[in-house]
């Protein structure tokens, strides 16, 4: 088998698959139906939008309910997926005085 129908049949076996979903608005392709949190936000911002790797995923849900997506968590995502990326602002391990 020459090497060329060799990557042929290796491609054959894993489909192209792009998927779009959105974070803050913003169109991000991913090229697969799992993804983790990280990869979400590392296509994201691989794709121009402006957040920061240790932002915080929400998934945004039906009648506005969010669900935070950690970054080790994988999910399915479709074309219809949209998340928020915000800040991370927990300073819960701070002391206060």
């Amino acid at each position: 088998m020459t090497e060329l129908n060799h990557e042929k049949t290796q491609n054959q076996d894993q489909p192209d698959v792009t998927v779009t979903v959105h974070v803050n608005t913003k169109p991000v392709r991913l090229d697969t139906h799992r993804v983790t949190g990280l990869q979400i936000k590392q296509g994201a911002i691989q794709q121009g939008v402006s957040i920061q790797l240790d932002f915080l995923l929400m998934e945004l849900l039906d009648h506005g309910r969010t669900k935070e997506i950690k970054d080790s968590e994988t999910i399915s995502v479709t074309d219809k997926s949209e998340f928020d990326a915000i800040p991370n602002d927990d300073h819960s391990g701070e002391v206060s005085e």
